[in-house]
C-alpha cells in the first residue's frame, strides 16, 4: 500500500509498505531512481519483514523539489528522519542500497541511536577506480562492451539533458552492473530500470561531487553505532570488494559479506544468499 509523509522542506514523499514482520526501511540508489528497480520485493525480502520501500525525493510518486541542488546527503538524511517520525517508531532497522547505503550510513553516523539494524547492500564510502577498471575489464570480450563503456563515460561526464537521455544511458551502461549479463539481466532492466524516468538533477548533483573529489564517506563512519551487514558481488564493478572492506572496516564490529558470481544486483542475481544474510542479520 502507498503512503506518504512531509519532508522536512515541505516536500510530499512516498513509500509502499509490504510483507510482514519486524519493519525494514529501504532506500533505493542512483542516486535519481525510485525503488521500482527493487522489484517489488527486494528478492523475497518481503516473507520475513514489512518492507518500506522509499521514493527518494523527486522520483517515482515523491514530489521532486524546485531547486536542482536539494539534492545532497544532508537532504537525504533528514527525508529518513522524517519517515521515522511519520512511522512512530523509535529506531529503524535500515537497509540501503548502493547511493541509498550512502545516505543509510550517513543517517546512522547522524542518528546514532536511531538506528537497530543497518544493512549496506552494493555501496561505497568512496570509489575505487582501479578496482572499476579491472572488473570492468573481465567484459572485454563482450560485444556490448563498447557501447556500454561509451554510455558510462557520457553518464559520469554530465552529457545527457533530459530524463529519457539519462534512461537510455543508464540501460545501456548497466550491462556492466552483472555479474553474467545474460537475458535474465536484460528482462530485469527492461522492466524495472528502462520503465522509469531517471532524476536527472539528482544524479548530476552526485557526480560534481565525485568529479571535484568531494565525496568519501569514511570519516563520519566510526560514529555509526549500530549492528552493521556490509553486502557486495565479487564482480560489483562500481561498488565491489574495496568498497565493502572501506564500510566494513570504518564500521566497528561491521560484518562483511562477497557473494560469488554477482555483481550490483545482489538480490537479483543471488537471491537465496541475500534473503539468508538479511534474514539472519536483521530479522
Amino acid at each position: 500500500m502507498s503512503e506518504s509523509f512531509q519532508s522536512s522542506d515541505g516536500l510530499t514523499l512516498r513509500y509502499d509498505r509490504i510483507g510482514a514482520g519486524p519493519l525494514l526501511v529501504c532506500h533505493p540508489g542512483g542516486p535519481g531512481f525510485s525503488s521500482r528497480y527493487f522489484a517489488g520485493d527486494l528478492g523475497g525480502l518481503d516473507a520475513f519483514f514489512t518492507l518500506v520501500l522509499l521514493d527518494p525525493r523527486g522520483t517515482g510518486e515523491s514530489e521532486r523539489p524546485s531547486n536542482p541542488g536539494a539534492y545532497s546527503t544532508d537532504d537525504y538524511v533528514a527525508d529518513v528522519e522524517a519517515l521515522r517520525v511519520a512511522l512512530e517508531v523509535d529506531q529503524l532497522s535500515l537497509l540501503g542500497h548502493s547511493h541509498g547505503g550512502v545516505v543509510a550510513a550517513a543517517y546512522a553516523a547522524e542518528h546514532p541511536t536511531r538506528v537497530r539494524r543497518l544493512v549496506l547492500a552494493n555501496s561505497l564510502a568512496r570509489l575505487h577506480p582501479e578496482e572499476m577498471e579491472r572488473l570492468k575489464a573481465t567484459h572485454a570480450d563482450e560485444p556490448w562492451y563498447e557501447d556500454a563503456q561509451q554510455a558510462l563515460e557520457q553518464e559520469l561526464a554530465g552529457e545527457f539533458e533530459t530524463e529519457e537521455e539519462l534512461r537510455q544511458l543508464a540501460v545501456r551502461e548497466f550491462a556492466f552492473y552483472f555479474a553474467d549479463y545474460d537475458e535474465a539481466a536484460r528482462a530485469f532492466l527492461d522492466e524495472h530500470v528502462a520503465a522509469e524516468l531517471p532524476n536527472t538533477d539528482a544524479l548530476k548533483w552526485f557526480n560534481q561531487r565525485l568529479e571535484a573529489g568531494e565525496f568519501d564517506l569514511r570519516p563520519v563512519l566510526p560514529r555509526i553505532q549500530a549492528p552493521t551487514l556490509v553486502v557486495t558481488g565479487e564482480a560489483d564493478f562500481i561498488c565491489g570488494p574495496a568498497c565493502a572492506s572501506d564500510l566494513a572496516e570504518g564500521i566497528a564490529g561491521a560484518e562483511k559479506l562477497v557473494v560469488d558470481d554477482c555483481g550490483h544486483f545482489t538480490y537479483f542475481e543471488q537471491p537465496e544468499r541475500w534473503r539468508e544474510a538479511v534474514r539472519r542479520f536483521a530479522a
